[in-house]
């Protein structure tokens, strides 16, 4: 994911300067686990869940909105990034505990 949204950014010749000023804007969410760990995970998942930045994508490229369609870009690029990392979508028994398994020191499990 993360290579195709970088091959495709390129492709629209919309600028790097913007790729790396709004590129960890989804990890924003992440002050939802100020509230606790189930709203945290709330907002994490739903600033790192595909269908919106899919949404975005396709709103960009069907009504040629090169805006849309850059930023939907980024926050894929973004999710790949995370998935690379081996980051997740978050359970509610905290920031660790993800569908890809756990992140972290083993000895904080």
């Amino acid at each position: 994911m993360l290579a195709g949204a970088l091959i495709a950014y390129d492709q629209i010749g919309a600028g790097w300067g913007a790729f790396a000023l709004l590129f960890l804007l989804p990890d924003l969410s992440m002050l939802g686990y100020l509230r606790g760990a189930r709203i945290g995970a709330l907002l994490y998942n739903a600033a790192h869940f595909y269908l919106g930045p899919a949404a975005l994508t396709a709103l960009g490229v069907l009504g040629a909105q090169p805006v849309a369609l850059a930023g939907g870009l980024i926050w894929l690029a973004h999710i790949g990034f995370d998935r690379m990392l081996g980051y997740g979508l978050k359970y509610r028994e905290g920031f660790g505990a993800t569908h890809l398994g756990r992140i972290g020191r083993p000895d904080a499990w």
